[in-house]
């Protein structure tokens, strides 16, 4: 798998690939993502022990129980989720970070809301359920405007690394000499405008109250199904704490796919920004990606959320909410791609080093 170099700093020379420690450096990344993920394996044994022991006797909830942890697979892999986890692992990374957490901050403030509205479920049973509703109607669109405001302010700020990239590519064909110096940060106009939204994600921390303000909506069928689950299983005399395992399951499995997709821009964005010089071509194209996404998906939010009754709208436009789950499938399998391709091109680099050392 591609290296977790050290990231150059927003000034100054990137790091040389065999300078001395590095990969020393690059074994406490590792060993973290290494215990990241063997601690959300273990949350998500966990969440089932709760189930089992909950459901034993009724094989019905045990089946329920397997569906809202599947939403919670699910919906880790929709658009909105992608988009936002990628183009801020993106950004961070340009700052000189090595964010490991970003998709696991950003799951757990999404299902914050779901836990909560569970538990409301469970203490309030007949007033939630006959007000969902409205509750939901009054959501969905703070958590759209919220969703596209994020989306198109992220993508532009990525846009303008994208423009720097393109004109250092232009640079280097000139021979210019100075492309020994880091990738370029966003520091255009709508950076300047929306610092102080940036500075609150500036670190993977800040990716819950994000997270968080993108669950408020309960405008996705996966959420609503999680409540419905547990609004049956209170209907039908299960205890509160077995109630909650619904919830509790569709966090473990939304963390789980959430922050392998993380960790997976983490490896693929740090094998292009460990030497910025040779591998430009790479930033370029991931980064590329990471933009349209956010701006497409943001767009077509905000226009949905200000559509007019009787004015017809783009086809394209109800994409993310009807094909949602399959447009995020096919963004990590690019991804996914774009990182293995990038694992294959550091083998055959060192092969050629040993080979030239020879």
């Amino acid at each position: 798998m591609p290296e977790f170099h050290d990231l150059p700093a927003r000034s100054g020379l990137p790091p040389s690939p065999t300078a001395p420690g590095q990969a020393v450096r690059a074994g406490p990344q590792k060993r973290r993502i290494s215990v990241l993920f063997l601690g959300l394996l273990g949350v998500n044994l966990l969440a089932w022990c709760w189930a089992v022991l909950a459901f034993h006797a009724s094989p019905a909830l045990l089946g329920s129980a397997l569906i809202a942890w599947g939403f919670g697979l699910r919906h880790a892999v929709d658009a909105d989720h992608i988009a936002a986890i990628d183009n801020v692992t993106r950004r961070l990374m340009q700052d000189g970070q090595r964010p490991i957490t970003v998709g696991l901050f950003f799951s757990l403030g999404h299902s914050t809301v779901v836990v909560v509205a569970g538990l409301a479920v469970v203490l309030a049973q007949g007033w939630f359920r006959n007000r969902f509703g409205v509750l939901a109607g009054w959501g969905a669109p703070a958590g759209a405007a919220v969703s596209a405001a994020f989306l198109l302010l992220i993508g532009g700020s990525n846009l303008g690394v994208l423009l720097s990239l393109l004109r250092m590519r232009r640079r280097r064909r000139r021979g210019d000499p100075d492309l020994s110096m880091a990738l370029p940060t966003a520091q255009g106009g709508l950076s300047r405008l929306f610092a102080p939204l940036f500075r609150r994600v500036g670190t993977s921390r800040g990716m819950f109250w994000l997270g968080l303000l993108f669950g408020l909506g309960f405008d996705t069928a996966t959420e609503i199904g999680v409540l419905a689950l547990a609004a049956a299983g209170a209907t039908h005399g299960q205890a509160g704490w077995a109630v909650m395992a619904f919830p509790a399951l569709f966090t473990a499995g939304m963390t789980l796919v959430d922050t392998a997709n993380g960790v997976m821009m983490l490896g693929a964005y740090g094998w292009a920004l460990a030497e910025p010089t040779r591998k430009l071509g790479y930033n370029m194209a991931i980064t590329s990606v990471s933009v349209v996404v956010a701006l497409l998906i943001g767009l077509a939010e905000a226009i949905d959320l200000l559509s007019i009754p009787g004015v017809s709208i783009p086809a394209w436009v109800s994409l993310p909410d009807t094909h949602g789950e399959l447009i995020g499938y096919g963004l990590v399998s690019s991804f996914a791609l774009l990182w293995i391709g990038s694992m294959l091109a550091s083998l055959l680099a060192r092969q050629r080093r040993k080979l030239t050392l020879r």
